[in-house]
């Protein structure tokens, strides 16, 4: 942490929470990669030796997959790793990237915000059907992409928070 977290408590607790709930998006979404792969194996050799292929895995393999892109999406928000095109911000003077910066962090929260928003809806609206092949309800599709709009704003939050405490660690966003 950098000398301006160090003075406050309050924001060294926030970073803690923030790095806390992306290690926990970490673990799931390295668990469920491993799940998807045994999965898939079992896929494979259901089809191809015991000549019964088991339908279920590609649904829950569907869920996974959304688990493992929205977490890590998140998680690469809160890492800054996420995909980004920074050749012109990086080539512009200091006070104008600052700017950039913050105003990156604000659209990245904004959607967020609107992924968490919308997600819920559609998480609610499809909650009462039913998965087929595995019988789970159907809001469980659009669940990862509530949680993890919701932890990109989260994420993007607490960047900002620190960006304008002085307490910005990113390295390229503001050198």
């Amino acid at each position: 942490m950098s000398d301006a977290s160090q003075t406050s408590p309050k924001l060294q607790r926030m970073s803690t929470v923030l790095d806390w709930i992306a290690l926990v998006c970490r673990v799931v979404t390295g668990v469920a990669l491993v799940v998807l792969t045994v999965i898939f194996g079992w896929l494979v050799f259901g089809r191809y030796v015991l000549n019964a292929t088991p339908t279920w895995v590609e649904q829950v393999a569907l869920l996974l997959v959304m688990l493992i892109a929205f977490l890590g999406a998140a998680v690469g928000v809160h890492e800054n790793t996420h995909l980004s095109v920074s050749i012109l911000r990086t080539s512009l003077p200091r006070h104008i990237r600052a700017v950039l910066v913050v105003i990156t962090d604000v659209a990245m929260a904004s959607f967020g915000g609107l992924m968490f928003w919308y997600g819920w809806q559609l998480t609610v609206f499809k909650w009462g059907s039913l998965i087929p092949l595995i019988q789970v309800p159907e809001g469980l599709r659009s669940l990862p992409l509530t949680i993890g709009g919701g932890l990109i704003l989260l994420f993007s939050l607490g960047h900002l928070v620190r960006l304008f405490l002085g307490a910005d660690e990113r390295t390229d966003s503001i050198e």
